[in-house]
């Protein structure tokens, strides 16, 4: 079992900033991949950026590609978002999950077996 925790998330101006948190308990943290999602009221949940267990290979939606910056301290058992230029387009409830899996990590919801509660980020336009 993974128990998965997120913050960071609040309100920001477009063109600002957010670093997201994913606390994880349970097995250790550097038997999974992590991954972001985000889901925006009345659409799917959506892939944001994924990290392999050991935190070298990383993977990005073209929407994050270039303005975010996920990773991995498995040492304090938590993963991060960093993201930049925020646009309005970026408000949703954004996720942490975590899945057992070796190699490239998943870009599905379906391929991640843990998830977190989710934090809100809204950015004003």
């Amino acid at each position: 079992q993974v128990q998965l925790v997120e913050s960071g998330g609040g309100l920001v101006q477009a063109g600002g900033s957010l670093r997201l948190s994913c606390a994880a308990s349970g097995r250790p943290f550097s038997s999974n991949a992590m991954g972001w999602f985000r889901q925006a009221p009345g659409e799917e949940r959506e892939f944001v950026a994924a990290i392999n267990r050991g935190g070298g290979s990383t993977v990005y939606a073209d929407s994050a590609k270039g303005r975010h910056t996920i990773s991995r301290d498995n040492a304090k058992n938590t993963m991060y978002l960093q993201m930049n230029s925020l646009q309005s387009e970026d408000t949703a409830v954004y996720y942490c999950a975590a899945d057992r899996v070796f190699g490239r990590p998943p870009t599905s919801p379906s391929e991640y077996e843990f998830w977190g509660q989710g934090t809100q980020v809204t950015v004003s336009s």
